[in-house]
């Protein structure tokens, strides 16, 4: 028996060294609006996952309901498409059930921060070790454009006619308050960093959480063109490079330095700052992450881009299966029938 496991094993890890973009597409026609920025992740995650040396027998993508959670069915692995905002759910009893697996959820900003709020935070605060991809829109687009947690403030929308009076969540933020281990942002139009930023998460032992800004070309189009858009990107956006001083801007002429825990812009082109005046990004530090994922609310400041926080700590799964370890240690293998028939029972005639 021994040896058959162990010609499957081989076997796999050749076809693993053998794998290419092609063999994560599924046989399945993508339908999503043409434009839409959910192809440029899919395309992304179909390319970086041959690097990860991974079968694909041992890939899930666990969704909840939205345009976004249609990413299962084009995955040329295993997959599960759940019911509304229950995706870190059943994720949670998956990984518990199979560490082994590489699971992703891909939920959006409706289905993780609306119905699914309260199912986000407790996956992130038990650190359970799966990536979640939430695709933010700042709209809700399969049900045709309702405004969604993300949404700004007066926007107008078919369930808000007059403006939106809500305060938007901040996924960041959000991410960062729940304990997440890796709270992570990029972005649908730069290929590169996203990539970058799913082969990072996917390397984090621990809940990776990565917010991606993407398009909706049909009911929320451009929301995101300050940061998205080439010429107006490097004064919009500050990306995040362990241990690099926070430079920006065309000509990396300014900087981000901190008044306390406030962000400002500082200018190196006048000669009153200088790189040293410039903040010096730690990826490590969360009161750090914090002051940077708050800077969404200053339009003044850039936008941060990159992995706000990364720490390492203890996986619920791996506590889950200590519990498990020093209870046989101690009581001896379980027995279900002993357990059935034990103590007080009863016969039911008819």
């Amino acid at each position: 028996m021994n040896s058959v496991l162990e010609q499957a094993a081989s076997a796999s890890n050749a076809q693993e060294a053998a794998y290419t973009m092609k063999d994560f597409k599924s046989d399945q026609e993508v339908r999503w609006c043409p434009g839409c920025g959910d192809y440029a992740i899919l395309s992304q995650m179909q390319k970086m996952l041959p690097s990860l040396g991974i079968a694909k027998e041992k890939v899930v993508f666990v969704s909840g309901i939205g345009c976004s959670s249609r990413f299962p069915y084009y995955m040329d692995t295993f997959g599960f498409h759940s019911i509304h905002g229950r995706a870190p759910a059943l994720a949670t009893g998956l990984k518990i059930a199979r560490p082994d697996l590489s699971i992703w959820i891909i939920t959006g900003d409706g289905d993780g921060l609306s119905i699914g709020g309260n199912h986000l935070i407790h996956i992130l605060r038990r650190n359970i070790d799966v990536n979640i991809l939430l695709f933010n829109n700042e709209i809700y687009g399969l049900t045709k454009g309702q405004y969604s947690p993300t949404s700004a403030p007066g926007l107008v929308t078919k369930s808000t006619p007059l403006g939106s009076l809500d305060s938007p969540f901040n996924p960041l933020s959000l991410a960062l308050g729940a304990q997440g281990s890796f709270v992570a942002r990029t972005m649908d139009r730069d290929l590169k960093h996203l990539q970058e930023t799913l082969r990072r998460a996917a390397a984090h032992k621990g809940c990776s959480f990565v917010e991606i800004y993407q398009n909706c070309i049909v009911f929320n189009d451009g929301v995101f063109d300050e940061f998205t858009d080439k010429s107006r990107r490097p004064d919009s956006s500050v990306y995040l490079e362990h241990g690099k001083p926070l430079v920006f801007g065309a000509d990396r002429q300014q900087g981000i330095s901190f008044d306390g825990h406030n962000p400002r812009v500082i200018s190196l082109a006048n000669g009153k700052y200088s790189i040293d005046d410039v903040a010096v990004f730690d990826e490590h530090d969360q009161s750090m992450a914090f002051a940077l994922a708050q800077m969404d609310a200053q339009p003044e400041l850039p936008r941060a881009f990159g992995i706000l926080h990364a720490s390492a700590r203890s996986c619920y799964e791996d506590q889950v299966q200590a519990q498990i370890d020093a209870a046989v240690r101690k009581q001896g293998p379980g027995d279900l029938r002993s357990m059935l028939f034990s103590g007080d029972s009863w016969e039911v005639r008819r």
